[in-house]
């Protein structure tokens, strides 16, 4: 069976270029700068993307052998839909991350960093098991968008450090106008 996992994952590996692109050249002091009490650091956002992406590729993992198992994915509301309509969705204005991924570790950026290119080879092992499977037969849910199948899910992985990226670039213009 032939499927696009490896195009689904080039398109993750290129949002993991944009993200350490994002945070090139900045100071580790510049790194675990705040603009504001409810805002995370450029730090605390490669953080959040590690553990977050950890647990988004166990979770397919699991999915996977249940898939193998042959047990039935269940209800699929998201069937069919791209992730920019199931955030659209789903998603409310400032939603907050789960506990299991938001940052909690604390830690030099550049430790973040290195760790986020330590989720390359997982996702790589993982398409490894994808490749001979129905992409839309492995399903699980995320704790926002409710069930999503693998397809969607590693797009989710892209859509989600973009995300961060753009907000690591905000942050980032606000350093040089802090006082």
């Amino acid at each position: 069976m032939s499927n696009d996992v490896w195009e689904l994952i080039a398109d993750v590996e290129a949002a993991r270029v944009r993200v350490v692109a994002a945070v090139a050249g900045l100071t580790g002091a510049e790194g675990e700068w705040k603009p504001g009490a409810e805002t995370w650091s450029i730090a605390e956002n490669v953080e959040h993307l590690v553990l977050a992406e950890y647990s988004g590729i166990n979770r397919m993992w699991r999915a996977v052998e249940a898939c193998k198992r042959g047990e039935a994915a269940g209800e699929t509301p998201n069937k069919g839909l791209s992730i920019e309509t199931i955030i659209e969705r789903t998603w409310k204005p400032r939603e907050l991350a789960p506990p299991m991924a938001a940052p909690q570790f604390g830690g030099p950026l550049d430790f973040w960093v290195a760790s986020l290119w330590a989720c390359e080879p997982l996702l790589a092992a993982l398409g490894d098991e994808l490749e001979r499977l129905d992409l839309e037969a492995v399903v699980f849910p995320h704790f926002l968008c409710g069930p999503m199948d693998a397809r969607q899910r590693i797009a989710f992985l892209r859509f989600h450090m973009d995300r961060h990226a753009d907000q690591i670039e905000r942050t980032r213009a606000l350093l040089g106008k802090r006082e």
